[in-house]
């Protein structure tokens, strides 16, 4: 068996053709060594480009970490935003329970019901808001008691409307009550002589003084307090000129020593009306009106109907 491969070639149409000898061990190793080169080379090629791969896998994964620590950051500011506009709500909700309460008072309507419901809702902790803690850390606790609390809220912001829409039906079941109401000054002056017992200027006996004496300039404008009815308009003994206003609902009061009456029995007027002209008609010591105010026959004070 030949151990060795013959090889002809000729460089061009007229040279002569060379021959050459190659025995076949040399030639196997020559293309073993030429396969193995090219395997290799194929190997490092594939990995060069697995490399490359990584390398820009690895770069979209840093881009994507960082966008996502923006988002979260951004996440952070709205929720930090959000909390601050739960706690305004809440403190709105409460200045609305407070204002109902003071309505309620002014207007003697009791409350049927249990207070507005944000009693006991504590705030959200300002750590917790902190941008710079992780999403995953107190995360879920944080959004869970920011819904509640806006649950809550959104219970109590309800209820409040319905107390107020009942209010309002009481307000105007009372409107007529209200507006009878005696709530400001007849007149302006110095008070010189208070409801209750005293020592009278005319006895010098200790006796029960049922109105309040305010004194100021003749011919200074009296109104009336509330609306009403003029049930009397004429001039009475010891008192002088007196005007008596009926506001129905049991209330009365009564203005003396008048100095000039510009309304008639009968007549209807409203509060702030000008009825008379401060006088010191009929027992008196000067320039006064004695301001009397009356619920259901029983004199009371009348600093306790003047609000202004």
């Amino acid at each position: 068996m030949r151990k060795k491969i013959k090889i002809w070639f000729h460089s061009g149409a007229t040279s002569d053709i060379k021959e050459f000898s190659i025995h076949k061990a040399v030639l196997g190793f020559i293309s073993l060594i030429s396969i193995s080169a090219i395997a290799g080379a194929s190997f490092i090629g594939y990995d060069y480009l697995q490399l490359k791969k990584i390398s820009f896998n690895t770069g979209i994964l840093d881009q994507t970490i960082i966008e996502q620590n923006n988002e979260i950051k951004s996440q952070r500011s709205q929720i930090q935003s959000f909390a601050g506009e739960i706690e305004i709500l809440k403190k709105q909700v409460d200045s609305l329970s407070v204002f109902e309460d003071k309505v309620r008072l002014i207007a003697d309507i009791k409350q049927t019901s249990d207070s507005s419901g944000l009693i006991g809702i504590g705030g959200i902790p300002r750590d917790d808001l902190d941008q710079d803690i992780p999403l995953e850390k107190k995360h879920n606790n944080l959004m869970r008691e920011m819904h509640q609390q806006v649950g809550q809220t959104n219970l109590a912001a309800k209820k409040q409307a319905l107390d107020f829409e009942h209010l309002i039906k009481m307000l105007e079941k009372k409107r007529n009550l209200l507006a009878s109401t005696p709530s400001i000054r007849p007149v302006d002056g110095w008070i010189t002589s208070k409801f209750g017992y005293r020592t009278s200027p005319f006895t010098g006996r200790k006796e029960f003084h049922a109105g309040l004496d305010i004194s100021n300039k003749s011919g200074t404008k009296i109104i009336a307090p509330a609306n009403g009815r003029i049930s009397y308009a004429a001039r009475k003994m010891y008192i002088g000129n007196l005007v008596v206003i009926d506001h129905g609902h049991g209330r009365v009061t009564k203005f003396g020593h008048l100095k000039k009456i510009l309304v008639k029995q009968g007549q209807q007027v409203k509060r702030s009306d000008v009825i008379a002209l401060l006088g010191n008609t009929g027992r008196s010591t000067g320039p006064h009106v004695h301001y009397e105010v009356r619920i259901n026959g029983t004199p009371v004070n009348p600093l306790k109907y003047i609000l202004n």
